[in-house]
């Protein structure tokens, strides 16, 4: 039997994000369904939940884990981002809140055929939605020396960057093309000087992440869904946000706060720019998992809930 994914922070999400048991919920990023569950049992009465994934095992999984609340779920095979177009097809204008956990799944990750960990030998490709076509096969392989080290800088903020991009070039130059995870992450780790090793995790571990986010546009499609997301929320309406690291984490604070800020014209001066807040933001600081729970599920260490609130006003 396969162990499903085991969600973060369940009883935070389901704090901030049900205000009225009687609404209708979008959790944007379904995975196995563990948010989704404890979202169903919450409601109450007309309440509804729409779980959105676009990775069809995910959907199959979340589907026999939800088979219980039938009459108040209904799962799509889309993208976070097709959140409008989701909205369409149901009919349905605004939402009580939404859910966007930005964590890939530990079933994706742990996958060899789907190349995300660098414990184990797995092609590389990285794709969360297999019917995408840009893999990490194809950015390791293809990509200049200047554009994997701006990609490595960018998206996993590694300070070794030119000497990884450099001894990848040089790696597939001379012994050919890099087809395995394993492979790419011994690579890493002679490309980074010895005394820098024996701290902070693998030292593939920011390659990585960066070569995920670039695959999956994932930087791009957060900044992409934020305004998204707060257009669909009816007036009091939360946007419930779970990042797993600073750049994720660092593109939400930004968003909810010139969100909230509204009028941008000097404060000695007459408005003229006509600009209202829609946003309240709830958690002025991120909110963290407990000890306990980080105890009883590691992956849970990184994650970050912030939370907003849809004005009235607007």
């Amino acid at each position: 039997m396969v162990e499903l994914h085991l969600p973060v922070m369940v009883e935070e999400v389901l704090k901030y994000l049900i205000w009225d048991e009687e609404g209708t919920y979008i959790d944007c990023t379904l995975g196995d369904g563990g948010h989704a569950e404890a979202i169903c049992r919450r409601l109450k009465g007309k309440g509804r939940l729409f779980g959105l994934d676009w990775d069809r095992q995910a959907l199959e999984r979340a589907s026999k884990r939800l088979k219980l609340f039938e009459n108040k779920v209904t799962l799509i095979q889309n993208s976070y981002t097709g959140i409008e177009d989701v909205l369409t097809e149901i009919g349905i204008d605004k939402v009580e809140g939404l859910l966007i956990d930005l964590g890939a799944s530990t079933l994706q990750l742990m996958d060899p055929d789907r190349g995300f960990s660098m414990h184990g030998s797995g092609a590389l490709d990285m794709r969360m939605d297999r019917n995408s076509s840009l893999t990490a096969r194809e950015i390791v392989n293809d990509y200049s020396a200047e554009e994997l080290t701006d990609i490595f800088f960018r998206y996993g903020e590694e300070r070794w960057s030119r000497r990884i991009a450099g001894r990848i070039v040089s790696y597939r130059e001379q012994q050919g093309p890099i087809k395995e995870s394993d492979q790419l992450a011994d690579i890493v780790k002679e490309a980074i000087p010895a005394r820098f090793r024996r701290h902070g995790g693998h030292p593939a571990r920011k390659v990585f992440q960066a070569l995920r986010l670039a695959v999956n546009g994932e930087l791009e499609n957060i900044e992409g869904v934020l305004p998204i997301a707060v257009n669909a929320l009816k007036p009091g309406g939360r946007l419930c946000v779970i990042s797993y690291h600073s750049l994720e984490d660092r593109l939400i604070k930004r968003f909810y706060r010139e969100q909230a800020r509204g009028c941008i014209c000097p404060p000695d001066r007459p408005c003229v720019c006509d600009i209202e807040a829609k946003l309240k933001v709830i958690t002025g600081k991120a909110v963290m998992p407990s000890e306990e729970e980080v105890q009883s599920n590691s992956r849970a260490r990184s994650a970050r809930l912030r939370v907003a609130e849809r004005k009235e006003t607007v």
